[in-house]
């Protein structure tokens, strides 16, 4: 299990969400716009990158293009600001690592003055020009839809631990380099993360916040560094003596703040080992897994209470489907996870058109980022399984299906079968899944089936449902009425007194 350092009896988590920060950008950019000082600069740019790492996290759960939007409407103004804060963070270094008789000193404060002037022109024209209308706009739309991940829940856990993720491995690239760029990359990366933290866990964020912030600042502090060391190689000198002392004094003030680093994230009882022991592992990770799909899935269907209902007979007919071993798919016991998965997100729609909507939730899925705990072959087959739940059945001879080996097919055909079968069930009236049962003869698979009525139309809809799931099972596949023992549903017909379901046709 997850867990955190408990608070004090009594203590209250403070909990500022994506609509404080919606907000927030418009009061600092009032602020910004009265007077562009290194302090309002700052707050403003802050409010804004918070807004944007939500949306690059919600992203990942929800295609609604509104959180495109809201970054690339943030977008101008946080690159116009950005030039500005650098030169005033600059010249604060400046004054703190020299003496005021350094002739360097003074040049580089003279150019930066300059600069500042320019930029700070510069950074008022972009924020007279920002569309607060639309940002408005945007921020009511979007106080919707974050809701589909609420604080604090398993979904909200399952997207911090793919931004520590994340932020881990770029740890690990800079452990080994001395280099910049991968020291900026960490730190954009542990941006990211706390920002997640604070938005969607309030109660981990209580916990982790002064040490977030302590390192974030000791990367920060490192990358304005690296960026006056370069402005410093470039500085016309007079004397080669300062510039090589100065670059000696940046480099000995990067060292102590990287060692500081290492100090507080290295080892068992480091600070990268504390957050991964606050987030799911275990069962837990599972389930986290699982919620995020499930947030998906609410998020990307239009019709969330029709795919629930699929869904759970689709999971029903699984299940029976392996305890009768129907096919080596259905006894697979991983394979049950990855049917769940794909039952759950079959109803997705991302593409704004009704024109190839099962290729549009294909592309979809295999954009998101794949759920903490599953292989790329298990995604993969979800995709596969969204993709050909109704529609045309999927070609081997051609076309990337045909690519996959005969077990990856044969896995796809038996869970999109599976759920072709269960949405054709649902359109015969069949309600729930309850009763569900699964027998195995010497020549067929019999479903009984709660509430399923004997009529043409009723049998024709099964005999295409059907039909690609009996392509990988181990024998034909009968459909009757859980109620009469011996009467089978019968498919449409020259001759209607004949049952086919019992002919060779149907086998």
């Amino acid at each position: 299990m997850a867990s955190v350092t408990t608070l004090p009896s009594g203590a209250r988590v403070e909990h500022r969400g994506f609509t404080y920060w919606m907000d927030r950008v418009l009061k600092q950019l009032d602020a910004v716009r009265s007077s562009p000082d290194p302090d309002a600069v700052h707050d403003l740019r802050v409010a804004i990158r918070r807004c944007r790492s939500i949306a690059s996290a919600m992203e990942e759960v929800d295609p609604h293009p509104a959180w495109h939007q809201m970054r690339k409407v943030a977008r101008k103004l946080f690159r116009g600001l950005g030039a500005l804060r650098d030169a005033q963070v600059l010249k604060a270094w400046i004054k703190q690592i020299s003496t005021e008789n350094d002739p360097l000193r003074a040049e580089l404060l003279a150019t930066f003055e300059y600069k500042e002037q320019q930029l700070r022109e510069g950074a008022l024209h972009v924020a007279e020009r920002f569309d607060e209308k639309a940002w408005r706009r945007l921020s009511r739309t979007l106080r919707q839809r974050v809701r589909f991940v609420p604080p604090g829940s398993l979904a909200a856990e399952c997207l911090a631990l793919e931004r520590y993720q994340e932020a881990k491995e770029l740890h690990a690239y800079a452990m080994r380099s001395e280099k910049p760029k991968p020291w900026h990359a960490l730190r954009i990366g542990l941006k990211r993360f706390r920002y997640t933290v604070e938005n969607l866990l309030p109660e981990h964020h209580a916990a982790w916040s002064d040490k977030l912030k302590r390192v974030q600042d000791l990367l920060g502090d490192v990358h304005d560094l690296d960026v006056l060391n370069a402005v410093v190689k470039e500085a016309p000198l007079t004397a080669p003596q300062t510039r090589e002392a100065w670059l000696q004094t940046i480099e000995r003030e990067r060292r102590e703040r990287i060692q500081k680093y290492r100090q507080l994230t290295l080892g068992k009882t480091g600070l990268w080992t504390e957050w991964r022991h606050g987030l799911p592992h275990g069962e837990r990770l599972e389930a986290a897994s699982m919620a995020r799909l499930r947030a998906t899935a609410r998020a990307a269907d239009a019709h969330p209470r029709r795919t629930s209902q699929t869904s759970h007979i689709a999971v029903a007919l699984f299940q029976k489907l392996g305890r009768v071993k129907a096919g080596p798919a259905f006894s697979d016991p991983r394979m049950l996870r990855v049917f769940r998965a794909a039952a759950q997100l079959h109803g997705v729609s991302p593409s704004q058109t009704r024109k190839a909507q099962q290729k549009a939730a294909r592309r979809f899925l295999l954009g998101l980022r794949i759920p903490p705990g599953w292989s790329a072959e298990e995604w993969d087959l979800v995709a596969w399984a969204v993709r050909y739940q109704r529609g045309a059945e999927p070609k081997t001879k051609r076309g990337a299906f045909a690519k996959l080996n005969e077990i990856q097919q044969r896995n796809a055909r038996a869970l999109a079968g599976t759920l072709r079968l269960a949405r054709a069930l649902r359109k015969c009236g069949v309600t729930s899944a309850v009763g569900l049962r699964a027998e195995k003869s010497i020549d067929a698979i019999i479903i009984r089936v709660p509430g399923l009525t004997d009529s043409a139309e009723a049998a024709a809809r099964l005999a295409a449902g059907k039909h690609l799931l009996e392509s990988c099972l181990d024998a034909p596949l009968l459909m009757m009425p859980a109620s009469t023992q011996e009467k089978i549903v019968a498919l449409p017909a020259p001759e209607p007194q004949v049952p086919v379901f019992s002919t060779a046709a149907s086998y």
